[in-house]
């Protein structure tokens, strides 16, 4: 492979940590885990402020929030991720705390809280330059950033934004067309959806202006627990239906008791994610990008380098 594959090496075995802990003790060791994790990832320069405008239940545990981004220069590549560190006044408004901050890895800022965390940005770069917002999917957890997000945010809350991150893809024009897997795990998929939704974007462009990077196909392998778990599926269904032959899915359920809805059911799939279910998508010009649970991590890599996929067509994040 030409430049999409040489670029893609550089991302290889890309890690981030997006947890936290309850208490004081546990909490200052979890920080430098953290740190220590993302210390040579790239961070992007502008910090902004920004709003919450709009926010919806995606499932029973996670919610999905919108932000209106106010710095014009802020961007993001698809799959890249928002992390959290820095203790703020709940009496200050966060625009007052970028001043000073540009070289501390402060990312994401969040009134009265002490913590260190992140979240996988969802929504796609052509959304931030279309309409100014980006979206974030959050499982509700005693993670401070995540608790908030739960049961303190509102309308009009203030944060402030930096991004980071070494795990994404961004195409460009010239670059030689390949192919995607995209492996989920959980609430896994969030940067896998933002790099589904970026494709969507490019298909788009190749349609109605017969220009940009000219992308090949996509397929998605998602797994969850069970059919309620699985997030953005009307979207993801939706895409299929907009793109089909050019980006599929196989949704994966692991514990599914209930009666699967008609019209999912034609993708359902019990069980985990197998060899049988990665064999038939192995090619030269494929890459394979996983985010979810280290051990499924471990597992999905094992599997592809048994199949003889290069490592340098394997890129992963690990979420915590």
């Amino acid at each position: 492979m030409k430049e999409a594959s040489s670029r893609a090496r550089n991302l290889r075995h890309v890690t981030a940590a997006l947890g936290g802990a309850a208490n004081g003790t546990m909490k200052s060791k979890r920080e430098m885990d953290h740190l220590e994790r993302t210390a040579n990832n790239f961070r992007q320069e502008v910090i902004s402020p920004a709003k919450v405008c709009g926010f919806t239940n995606e499932s029973e545990t996670v919610k999905r929030l919108c932000l209106a981004v106010i710095n014009k220069d802020f961007t993001f590549k698809a799959g890249q991720w928002l992390k959290s560190r820095q203790k703020l006044s709940m009496h200050k408004p966060a625009s007052k705390y970028l001043k000073g901050l540009k070289d501390k890895g402060v990312d994401f800022f969040i009134p009265g809280l002490d913590v260190v965390g992140g979240f996988s940005i969802c929504s796609s770069p052509g959304l931030l330059e279309q309409e100014g917002v980006l979206e974030l999917a959050v499982k509700h957890t005693v993670h401070p950033p995540a608790h908030w997000i739960h049961t303190q945010c509102t309308l009009d809350s203030e944060v402030a934004l930096r991004v980071g991150g070494d795990f994404c893809f961004d195409p460009q024009p010239g670059d030689s067309p390949v192919n995607l897997v995209l492996i989920a795990g959980g609430v896994g998929i969030n940067p896998l959806f933002s790099i589904l939704l970026h494709v969507a974007d490019l298909y788009t462009s190749q349609e109605t202006k017969g220009n940009g990077y000219k992308m090949g196909t996509v397929k998605l392998l998602y797994s969850a627990k069970n059919t309620n778990e699985l997030l953005f599926k009307e979207n993801i269904l939706g895409l299929m239906n907009a793109f089909p032959g050019k980006i599929t899915c196989d949704f994966h359920v692991t514990q599914q008791s209930l009666q699967v809805c008609e019209e999912l059911q034609p993708y359902i799939i019990e069980g985990r994610i197998s060899a049988k279910d990665l064999e038939k998508h192995a090619s030269k010009d494929t890459l394979w990008y996983i985010c979810g649970p280290p051990p499924m991590i471990e597992s999905i890599s094992k599997l592809l380098k048994n199949l003889g996929v290069p490592a340098d067509c394997i890129f992963f994040e690990k979420w915590w």
